[in-house]
């Protein structure tokens, strides 16, 4: 939750734009502005203050205790202007909560620490628990010392700064040191240790297992192997048991989910341990064994049973398994070019990559997006596939890949080739774009009201007629179509023959809408008809869409009904 606080009426205005945002994530904190505030730091994981800085600081000073508990708290100045990063940056999430509210309200963000300020990834933000010499290391990597990386386990981390190389290459001694384990052990003086979630912990529970007993079985096994429980990604188990209150409650406690499979999905799985007792029960020979190995792995700890002080029966087991790190690749839409249609997610996913694939021309729209160290690797037009290839085979090296195209990566674009080249021994994440034509629509006014379908004209890879059959099939539905890819210098016969298809079908006053680069500096846009379009006015970055029956211009904007009884009554 995040609490807010206001002491006079412009801060109580900005305020109140926030609540309203966000209401399900806010909490207004009125009364005296130092019982708010001593209430909110309390009660929130975060909080707002919409107070002069010095004011903020007063407050909140003798509130302060552990930068790891402590709430991130963002002061705005009364007139909107700036959102500052206060305390808590990192830990308490107030950068990003800075970076939010300026975007909401306009104000400029102000963050001051230093790994952001430079765009060195905080060693407290990889989305990992971390441990050690945080505030040394990341000293060490801002001031250019060398750091070595040890990689026991292989696991996608973002870009790091060209200083930060191979444990092996780096000189001895017991120098500034980044080691991602899941073994238990405390860290050395100069070192930081990153615990991937890569354990993976399968259950077994009676009915009524108690949830201490259900802990303390996983939390003694992991100890037993030396294994860290900060690297415990799940507790898995079988779905007859997904609501079971000690399972349930286990994975509350070490802030896990619970992965659940069917009976026969386990069975399949062969374990060291089967046992009839499961098999009679719930239908497979082994749970914490197989629902663990579910995902292969290695088994680190086979099945193991509870111990109970009163020699009672065990009413638990658990078994621990060791998952590789996987490579991830994220296809990530750019949108149509500006900067601000530009989705956060994308934003965050090319921040997260150590390695970037894309059109050159695509990278240099994002370059000062991406971390100091990100590898680019980068090609001209005509190379999709290469691209593709190289995307999949940096994603299986173990790398956090983001593989970049216009628009939304799944519309004509790098999805397609990438997912065709993959396979399931990588992670892929999709992240979706604004495509050309929403981009388009949105300048022309509400062409795409009602049913609507793009459609390539480029015959490289899809047959003329193929493409023809499609335009026919639209024309004959009456629905409203974005070409893409309409016309270039080798191909200036397709769009003509196009729009021949559909006047076939439709009037010559049928409004069409242009749009040339769209949302760039260079944009331009026009409403003409079917009979006045002059394909020789459209190139490859141009949008035509062209509407249906009942699509009109009113006052110069292209709109299309969304039923026709609306249309029937403005034409009354």
């Amino acid at each position: 939750m995040i609490g807010l606080i206001s002491a006079t009426a412009a801060g109580a205005a900005a305020r109140d734009r926030l609540a309203a945002a966000w209401p399900d994530r806010t909490r207004v904190y009125e009364g005296p502005v130092a019982d708010a505030v001593r209430r909110a730091f309390g009660e929130c994981e975060q909080l707002v203050c919409f107070l002069a800085t010095g004011a903020v600081v007063r407050l909140v000073a003798p509130l302060l205790s552990d930068k790891a508990s402590d709430p991130g708290v963002v002061c705005v100045d009364e007139g909107g202007r700036f959102a500052v990063s206060l305390v808590g940056g990192h830990g308490g999430g107030a950068n990003e909560l800075a970076r939010a509210v300026g975007k909401l309200l306009g104000a400029e963000p102000v963050v001051t620490t230093a790994t952001d300020a430079v765009g060195v990834p905080g060693l407290d933000t990889l989305g990992m628990p971390v441990e050690g010499d945080v505030a040394g290391v990341s000293r060490a990597l801002l001031d250019g010392e060398p750091v070595a990386l040890d990689l026991e386990l292989s696991w996608p981390l973002p870009a790091l700064p060209s200083n930060v190389g191979s444990a092996a290459g780096a000189e001895s001694g017991g120098g500034p040191t980044i080691r991602v384990t899941d073994r238990a052990f405390e860290p050395a003086g100069s070192e930081v240790v990153l615990r991937p979630p890569s354990l993976v912990v399968g259950v077994g529970a009676s009915k009524g297992a108690p949830e201490d007993e259900v802990l303390g079985l996983v939390q003694g096994a992991l100890a037993d192997a030396g294994l860290s429980v900060a690297s415990v990604g799940a507790l898995a188990t079988v779905d007859a048991k997904a609501g079971e209150p000690g399972i349930v409650g286990a994975a509350g406690r070490l802030g896990v989910p619970v992965l659940t499979y069917s009976a026969a999905e386990l069975a399949e799985v062969d374990v060291p341990n089967p046992s009839a007792a499961p098999l009679a029960a719930v239908g497979t020979p082994s749970v914490a064994e197989a629902a663990a190995l579910v995902g292969g792995g290695e088994l680190l700890v086979p099945k193991r049973k509870s111990e109970r002080a009163d020699g009672a029966p065990a009413m638990a087991t658990c078994a621990v398994v060791r998952r590789p790190g996987r490579g991830r690749l994220a296809v990530v839409g750019l949108g149509p070019g500006a900067r601000d249609l530009l989705t956060p997610r994308a934003e965050a996913e090319l921040r997260r990559a150590s390695v970037l694939v894309g059109l050159d021309q695509y990278v240099d729209q994002i370059r000062d997006l991406l971390r100091p160290g990100t590898r680019v690797l980068e090609s001209g037009l005509g190379a999709e596939e290469e691209r593709a290839r190289t995307a999949v085979a940096e994603a299986r090296k173990g790398q956090a890949v983001a593989l970049i195209g216009s628009g939304d990566a799944g519309v004509y674009a790098m999805a397609s080739p990438a997912l065709a080249e993959a396979s399931d021994d990588i992670d892929v994440v999709g992240v979706p774009g604004v495509t050309a034509a929403l981009a388009a629509g949105a300048i022309l006014g509400a062409p795409l009201g009602h049913d609507h379908v793009s459609i390539s004209l480029s015959d490289l890879h899809t047959p003329w007629e193929v493409i023809e059959r499609r335009v026919r099939a639209a024309a004959e539905a009456d629905i409203v179509v974005t070409f893409y890819n309409p016309r270039s210098r080798g191909r200036d016969w397709q769009l003509p023959k196009a729009l021949a298809v559909l006047g076939a079908h439709r009037e010559p006053t049928t409004p069409v809408g242009v749009v040339r680069n769209a949302s760039r500096p260079d944009e331009s846009s026009r409403v003409t008809t079917l009979a006045g379009l002059d394909p020789a006015t459209v190139d490859m970055m141009t949008v035509v869409t062209v509407g249906n029956t009942a699509t009109r211009n009113i006052a110069g904007r292209m709109v299309t009904p969304r039923g026709y009884r609306w249309q029937e009554a403005t034409e009354r």
